[in-house]
Formats: structure tokens, sequence, C-alpha cells
């Protein structure tokens, strides 16, 4: 399958916006104007404007004197980019690969996205159709090459669709500015009576090159796809995108939870193929309004099992305002992981099966968010704050057992709390502690349990640790830290046990 692209052109686009959020303007010639070196320059024209011979780059005393009417108003110099910008990411409804290129064409690889509206010329209908509701005029063209198709769309016949292999036939007849050429070169061919791409396309390299430098021979052979143009997508590609336009508007939660599975099979078809499973998935809803839709869902291992997966998606459907509806439908995968196809049977498996735990652990935090799910491992360390870790993933494996030996608290401070004990002295228990202004009285002790700092990572003073229980029956960890020798002492509470 060759390489499709399409050019779209705003011949229009700053004024045609205006026109949007004014419509009283759509009767007046209008100009839009900066200063530049003291003179106001017309940067901007509409179509009423443009038909009485006003053009850019002109200076606005010269435009009253030939339209005295002429309205005048402020241009914006970052207008262009952020319009530009706004309409390529809409656009990604037509193709997941857009580019810009300013001041006012957007350029699409439609390669594959065709079949979707039944053939080219279908596709590029509804790209007009969509722009003449948001009242923009444009001009478009398809080829095999940028070149092409930017070179037609500004000079040849509206909504061009150009066969592949038929490029020099297309830009034979065509302006050589056409080339996009800078001006120089453009002046030098026209000297010369070269005015047209054919009457210069077929002489040899050798000749072109030496009268006009390499950049004309860089641009024919692009035109011609004998050398790749390379363009920055507005948005990263994502290898592993599925895409399901609708005939139709989609309002109701049922074709959305069709939309879901149908782009859920696909992908995992996909991933089966080449034996990876999803770790983040994002459904995306392109209204026919302009607004966006999105849910996302993330799994603890790798998945490609589209009845767990839509399970994830089933909670946050309700979530999806469709408003007049939508129109398309895209389903990414931004992060994949390698999984082998054995795997793929394990979810039915029952009792401690790892896949099991992932799903379910994937359901809790579609309904409790991910950050409230964490999952420990022993650190081969004693100081109470270093003796666990979070764990990666559901799969990693331990460095080191827990400690069993002796009891631990369940619930541990992430920062020991300085509380006020009365003790009898040396190495006796609390009898009673104060802590956050409660007083509890100790009725029962285990301990002490002298636990040192790892002198390779910090010195500092030794602990005592005390399980304590006070007249309620709850039991706290507290410790003691340094000695009544030293005068240095200080008493904290560090954990609960349940």
């Amino acid at each position: 399958m060759s390489r499709r692209i399409v050019v779209i052109w705003f011949p229009h686009l700053v004024t045609d916006r205006l026109l949007r959020k004014q419509p009283e303007l759509k009767e007046l010639p209008f100009v839009l104007v900066i200063t530049e070196r003291g003179r106001r320059i017309v940067k901007a024209v509409n179509v009423l404007a443009k038909e009485k011979g006003i053009h850019e780059n002109m200076v606005l005393a010269d435009c009253k004197a030939l339209v005295p009417e002429l309205t005048v108003l402020d241009y914006d110099e970052a207008e262009p980019n952020k319009l530009l910008m706004a309409l390529a990411e809409w656009c990604i409804r037509f193709s997941p690969c857009i580019s810009i290129e300013l001041p006012n064409v957007l350029i699409l690889d439609a390669s594959g996205c065709t079949h979707l509206w039944g053939g080219e010329e279908n596709y590029l209908n509804d790209i007009h159709k969509k722009f003449d509701a948001f009242g923009y005029m444009i001009r478009s063209a398809m080829a095999d090459t940028i070149g092409t198709a930017w070179a037609v769309c500004h000079y040849g016949s509206d909504r061009s669709i150009i066969e592949t292999g038929k490029e020099v036939k297309a830009l034979a007849t065509l302006p050589a500015a056409a080339l996009r050429l800078e001006p120089v070169i453009l002046e030098k061919l026209d000297k010369l009576g070269l005015k047209t791409i054919g009457s210069f396309m077929m002489m040899p390299n050798s000749a072109l090159k030496r009268r006009f430098g390499q950049s004309i021979l860089m641009r024919l052979a692009q035109a011609f796809g004998e050398e790749m143009e390379i363009t920055e997508p507005i948005v990263p590609l994502i290898p592993f995108q599925e895409r399901l336009p609708s005939l139709e508007p989609i309002r109701t939660a049922e074709g959305i939870e069709i939309a879901i599975k149908t782009l859920l099979q696909m992908l995992c078809e996909r991933l089966q193929k080449e034996m990876k499973g999803l770790r983040k998935c994002v459904f995306t809803c392109y209204r026919i309004d302009g607004l966006i839709e999105k849910i996302e869902i993330g799994t603890s291992k790798p998945s490609r099992n589209t009845l767990h997966l839509f399970k994830l998606f089933e909670n946050k459907i309700a979530t999806i305002e469709p408003d007049l509806g939508i129109e398309l439908f895209v389903m990414d995968a931004p992060v994949v992981e390698e999984l082998q196809s054995s795997q793929d049977a394990l979810w039915t498996v029952s009792g401690k099966d790892e896949t099991v735990i992932a799903e379910l652990l994937d359901r809790l935090s579609g309904k409790t968010g991910v950050q409230a799910i964490h999952r420990f491992l022993p650190a081969e360390h004693y100081w109470p704050e270093r003796s666990f870790k979070e764990a990666i993933s559901l799969t990693e494996k331990p460095s080191t057992d827990w400690r069993t030996d002796i009891p631990r608290p369940l619930h541990l401070l992430p920062v020991p709390e300085l509380i006020e004990v009365s003790v009898p002295i040396p190495d006796y228990p609390p009898l009673l502690f104060r802590y956050k202004g409660a007083i509890h009285n100790v009725k029962k002790a285990d301990g002490p349990e002298r636990i040192e700092q790892e002198w390779w990572l910090q010195s500092g003073l030794y602990r005592d640790y005390y399980c304590v229980e006070d007249e309620q029956g709850a039991r706290y960890w507290i410790f003691r830290s340094g000695d009544y020798d030293s005068g240095n002492v200080k008493w904290f509470i560090h954990g609960f046990f349940t």
C-alpha cells in the first residue's frame, strides 16, 4: 500500500475564524494589520477585500485609497499557530498522523484511513463538509507525496486526487512556485522563461544544480517520491491504535459499549499476534460538535483479555457525555509489555493464580483509584522505616523474607511521633504515656528490643522498642531513643497493632 497524503490549505484562516466570532463582519471587506517599521502592513484579508484588489503585505494607506470603506482590525501574530494547532488536533478524527505548516496548511497521512469513509473521494468530501459547517474555506488535494499534494492543492483543481505514478502529469502544467522554491530561484526561472514545472523538470540534474542550486533538485525529488519528506506529527504516533467511525452519530450508552467491545477485540487480536499485553488503554470519543471525551484504564500486569478490559471500562462509560452524538471512536494502548501466549488462558484458573489477583486489583483500582492500592515487600534493613519497600509490579519477587520471629505492628507511622512518658529507669517500659492529648495507662508491656542504626547508611542513637497495651486493650509500638546516662532521652510512638 502506497503512502497517501492529504494537504488542506486555509486561504483565509484567520479571517474565517474572526467571522465565526463576529458574524456581523460577513458583509464587510476587512483586513488585519500590524505595525512594521512605522508602517501599517496588511497580514490577512477576507474574501470581499480580496475581490476588491486587497492582498497580504500591502501598506494600509494604499488599501484605504483603493477601498475607502475598508474595515481595519488588529492582527495577532500568535493566532495562526494556535488556531492551526487546534484544527490539527480536531482533524485527528481523519488521521492519527497530522502535521502543520505555518501559516495555513495541514498535512494528513491518510494511509489506511480512506476505506473507513468508503474511498478517497468520500474522505475528501467529508473533510470539506465538516469545515464548511464550521465556516472555514479550504482547498485540498491527495497524492502519494507531500510535494505533489501541496502543489495541486495550491495551484491545481480543488479536491484533486492524484493516482499513484501520475505525479509527473499532475505537476507538469503547474507554475514553478508550486514546488515551494525560494523567491530568488523563482525569479531566475522566470527570467529564463521557465514558468511551469514541466519546462525544467526533465532537464539534467547537473544543469539545474549549477544554475539554481541543490534545493530545486530536492523539491523535485520530494514531489516525485524519490526523496522522503519528513514532517513532525503534532501527536506522537501510538503503534497500537484502532479507529472506528460511525455512519450515524452515537448518543446512547449501548452504542458506546458496542464501540468499546469492537475496538478491544481488534486491539487484542493485534496484541496477540505480537505476543504483547497492554498496561494502559485510552478510549477517545470525537463528538460532532468538535469536543473530545476520554476515559482511561490501567492494569496491574500485561493483559489482552477483552472481557476483563471491558469490565474496567464499563464503570466509566457513564462519565462520557455524547451530547449531539459521537462520530469517531479511537482506542489507544500507549503502554504495552511482553506477554506469552500461554498466559492468555490462565485468567479462568481459580485459586492463587496471579492473573486472577491482578484482574481483581484492576477492578478495585477502577473504583477506588490506583493510588489506594499498594503492595509491599521486605527490604534488607533492620531500621523499621527502611525494612520494607513498595513493589513495582505484581510479579516482583522479594529479595529477602519477612521477619516473623518477633511481632511487628500492622500500621507503621512513616515518621515516629514524640510522646510524653512516665517511666521508672533505667530499662523499664513506661507506666503511662501521653499521645495527641490523651493519657494511656500501660497495663502490659514486652521488651525492650534494641535496634541499631545501620552504620553504613547513617550514624545516630540506638532505639529500645516496647510492645505495650493500655487499659482499653489497644496495643502500641513505642521506643526510647538513647539512654539516660547521656541525658538525651526521648520517647516516640512508631506503630499500632490490631
